[in-house]
């Protein structure tokens, strides 16, 4: 099957992020990466359990933190989790589309979704200047990252427009054109970040990823060979023969 026919198998809400929840240590290593503190007034858009806000008030002391989640059960969840922690957050059950963030200093979004996506590029673009907006994996649609620690991207207001998909690729990756070992390597920072108990689970998506990442680069002429690498090509064939995967067509297209 395509890989696009494979990710449709999965489960809908595990492709667009609704059930995925951050680890803690990822959530650690964004606040310091975005350089959190006491004079921020942070939003987390899509809050899930409300993890992130106990972290945001607990150990980076934010001046506000505020959880939005369209999710009733997690605004609950998370409710309890900042009861237990004695921590001031505030929790919205909302869709993000209708919620108010103009205060905000620094956003944490990440989100799969197109129609989501370009609605919030509206609201972000009034932003003040200043506002800093983590993605994961990628920056906001047609921008240019203001600072990377792959996969954590920081979006700074006013947004900086890319003049094209190649200038925002090689932006993320900080390299002049992709090879495989600079594919691995950021599939596998990504891997690592979300975390899992699996470790199987996390090859598989590492090897993924990877080859995701470098047909993209060839398809957008940023590849360092025409040729296609003898890594990458194993693994399309261990794709094919082991999990009937193919990537192979996305190489004609």
């Amino acid at each position: 099957m395509k890989i696009e026919e494979y990710l449709e198998t999965l489960p809908e809400n595990l492709l667009s992020g609704e059930d995925v929840q951050l680890p803690e240590k990822a959530f650690r290593e964004i606040f310091k990466f975005v350089e959190l503190g006491k004079n921020d007034v942070f939003y987390h858009l899509g809050c899930g359990d409300g993890k992130g806000i106990e972290i945001a008030i607990n150990e980076f002391n934010v001046k506000k933190a505020v959880g939005i989640d369209n999710n009733l059960e997690k605004i609950k969840q998370a409710n309890e989790i900042l009861m237990q922690k004695n921590s001031k957050g505030q929790l919205e059950c909302k869709n993000i589309e209708d919620c108010k963030f103009s205060d905000a200093t620094v956003i944490l979004f990440w989100f799969t979704d197109e129609n989501i996506i370009n609605q919030m590029m509206k609201k972000f673009e009034k932003l003040k200047p200043g506002t800093k907006i983590i993605t994961i994996w990628g920056p906001l649609p047609g921008c240019l990252p203001e600072k990377v620690n792959f996969p954590y991207i920081i979006n700074k207001i006013p947004l900086k427009k890319a003049q094209s998909m190649q200038e925002q690729l090689l932006a993320v990756f900080g390299v002049k054109c992709v090879d495989f070992v600079t594919a691995w390597e950021f599939a596998e920072r990504y891997t690592k970040s979300i975390g899992s108990s699996e470790i199987k689970n996390d090859r598989f998506l590492t090897i993924i990823q990877t080859l995701i990442i470098w047909i993209n680069a060839k398809k957008l002429g940023v590849s360092c060979t025409d040729e296609i690498p003898e890594s990458i090509q194993t693994y399309i064939n261990i794709m094919k023969m082991h999990f009937d995967i193919d990537f192979e067509y996305l190489l004609k297209e």
